[in-house]
């Protein structure tokens, strides 16, 4: 949709959303055989997040409360990313998690990731047009990911996948080993399905005492970044140059200085003869035709969870037409209920027609979204023009909103 008038609303897309059933909604999708295990299992089982318990718990699965929640907000779709823990898995999914202790614990996980997606197609079902849901493979299995790409794509995950990661110190093979997991990016760029990477993935495993959570929290992001560099120099996004990255809810200010780093190390390998670069670095850089910065150019987006007014300055450099707003919903630190004030403190001055791209245009384009369809709905609850170029007054934002990123350091001023 194009920006014309005053009178027009943003097509709001939230490329960062989480969702999935509480633990006994999960059981109807399981295999039957599974079914007295899954029992068991869940009779232990303690939900470890707030966000998924107590009277706000059902966000994640209560399909009426979502749409009338985020429609409130402004939010007309939005990109669903898993929440709650799939059966037999020991934390959530985003986390590294402890090695199965047997080919049946494997076997039982894996079983649990399918539920989880058959669980996650009905959900975006019941909202046609307005769901794109993220599926999750077991990266144990090759084959068995393969597989489940393909029913992912037949049955309207259009999300594409999520990307586990791959930490150190694990027992998966690092994503820089290209022929292992060659079957899994071949299988997404014929499908057409985004690869997604996001906060939290590859994170080593942590200990449980105050400062580790400190560190943890200080580190989160920096270890999910680091699938780029594996893709770029691993020569993924050189064999596959359909296949689409997008990494989510990491910052977004960040990503200049990174493909700086990245181009420079570039140059050193392929040109400065006789440096320690060059001797490392040129046998696998002599087979890359891009530099770093020209792959994320081509095939990179990034899912700008809450993005920053300090950011937003930097959208040139990163490629207005890569950042993917979002708005986190349902964790504790979402825009909800305050998004439309999320998006005018960061947004305000920048022209309408880049601020509709980052709203809604590019998870359109990356996701399959149907903007005249979600015009429709956004013609009635989207943030209209007008609305999102005021800037803010002393004093005018809520004190509740700074639990949002997106308002550190501006509540009170």
């Amino acid at each position: 949709m194009g920006l014309v008038g005053s009178g027009d609303r943003y097509t709001v897309i939230s490329a960062d959303c989480h969702g999935g059933a509480d633990i006994a909604g999960y059981k109807p999708y399981l295999e039957a055989r599974w079914h007295d295990e899954f029992d068991a299992w869940a009779a232990d089982y303690e939900i470890p997040y707030d966000d998924m318990t107590g009277p706000d718990g059902n966000r994640n699965w209560d399909s009426k409360r979502r749409l009338r929640e985020l429609e409130e907000d402004g939010i007309v779709a939005e990109v669903i990313y898993p929440n709650t823990v799939p059966p037999f898995f020991p934390k959530v999914s985003f986390a590294a998690q402890p090695p199965p202790i047997s080919s049946a614990d494997a076997d039982r996980r894996a079983a649990g990731l399918r539920a989880a997606n058959r669980w996650l197609a009905d959900f975006c079902s019941d909202a046609p047009g307005r769901r794109a849901g993220i599926a999750q493979v077991p990266l144990t299995d090759i084959d068995a990911s393969v597989a489940e790409l393909h029913w992912a794509k037949e049955n309207g995950l259009t999300g594409g996948v999520l990307l586990p990661g791959t930490p150190p110190g694990g027992d998966l093979i690092p994503l820089w080993h290209y022929e292992h997991y060659e079957p899994i990016w071949r299988t997404c760029e014929e499908l057409g399905l985004p690869v997604n990477h996001h906060s939290g993935s590859a994170v080593p495993v942590f200990g449980d005492t105050d400062l580790d959570r400190i560190v943890f929290l200080l580190e989160v992001t920096w270890w999910a970044h680091r699938a780029f560099t594996h893709l770029v120099f691993s020569g993924t996004l050189e064999k596959h140059p359909d296949l689409q990255l997008v990494l989510t809810e990491q910052g977004t200010a960040w990503i200049p200085q990174e493909l700086y780093r990245l181009d420079y190390f570039y140059d050193r390998m392929m040109n400065a003869v006789g440096s320690q670069e060059h001797v490392w670095g040129f046998p696998v850089v002599s087979h890359l035709s891009l530099k770093p910065s020209e792959y994320w150019a081509r095939q990179c987006q990034v899912g700008s969870s809450f993005i920053r007014p300090e950011e937003v300055p930097l959208r040139s450099m990163v490629g207005v037409d890569k950042i993917m707003w979002g708005s986190d919903y349902p964790h504790k630190e979402m825009s909800y209920p305050f998004s439309r004030e999320a998006i005018r403190l960061s947004m305000a001055d920048v022209d309408p027609a880049e601020i509709a791209m980052m709203l809604g245009g590019n998870a359109a384009r990356v996701y399959g979204f149907d903007l005249d369809l979600l015009g429709q709905v956004a013609a009635e609850v989207g943030p209209s023009v007008d609305e999102i170029s005021r800037p803010f007054t002393a004093g005018e934002i809520p004190v509740e909103a700074d639990r949002c990123p997106a308002f550190v350091g501006h509540v009170g001023r």
